[in-house]
């Protein structure tokens, strides 16, 4: 039997979803890169940016920490902590507030309950759980037929999980650059650009998804249940 990555049909299933993630992959680098050279008029660093978006939308509580690795930005509603990388944190390019804006911008959303945010906070476990035992349970079932549908169900949880991040991420995109406006922290020709930076990283969240997605469709068809594939 062919099934994953000893079947050629494997890969015609993921090629538009790895063909998506090298385009977002380059896009949000050369995107990031270009704007990390350009500084604003404001002068103001991302950590200052996200701090001063916080501060506008009565936001107390949430700390905001240095943390190591490239575009490792992210917002824990748990601690209550907005983490931003050291190209993002003190630098005061139009990326590094644009993304900066963009953390703080969900920890708007945890204030404002929105609904897509704490679904998808409440998904963390079981997709971190499903992540590390769907391979296994798949690799399994090669030989044990039960565990085989057990892994692609398991696998579907983080598929549901990546879908659920595009609104979350887009949500998050849309209150930064209406706060950035707002606050005034950038010119609408800086804002334009600073948006260019979390479009492409949107691309990122989008390949991600695609390409989950297809491998669930590529698995249920091997399992005859989409389209007839046979076993």
């Amino acid at each position: 039997m062919f099934f994953g990555f000893f079947d050629p049909l494997y890969f015609v299933f993921l090629a538009p979803g790895l063909a998506l993630s090298l385009y977002a992959t380059f896009k949000t680098k050369r995107t990031f890169s270009k704007y990390s050279q350009v500084g604003s008029r404001s002068g103001m660093t991302g950590a200052q940016a996200a701090a001063l978006m916080l501060q506008r939308n009565g936001i107390h509580g949430v700390s905001i920490e240095r943390t190591s690795g490239w575009l490792s930005d992210h917002y824990d509603p748990g601690p209550k902590a907005l983490r931003l990388s050291e190209d993002v944190y003190s630098s005061q390019s139009l990326s590094a507030i644009g993304v900066a804006c963009h953390e703080a911008g969900h920890a708007i959303q945890d204030k404002s309950n929105y609904g897509m945010l704490s679904l998808r906070t409440a998904l963390v476990p079981a997709t971190n759980f499903s992540s590390m035992a769907s391979y296994i349970l798949i690799m399994i079932g090669f030989f044990i037929q039960p565990f085989l549908l057990l892994g692609v169900g398991l696998f579907a949880v983080g598929v549901v999980f990546s879908l659920i991040t595009l609104p979350v991420e887009w949500d998050a995109s849309k209150r930064a650059k209406i706060a950035m406006d707002e606050a005034g922290l950038l010119s609408p020709t800086e804002s334009r650009d600073a948006g260019k930076v979390l479009n492409a990283a949107f691309l990122t969240y989008l390949a991600a998804a695609v390409t989950s997605l297809l491998t669930l469709v590529y698995y249920l068809f091997r399992l005859g249940i989409l389209g007839g594939g046979d076993e």
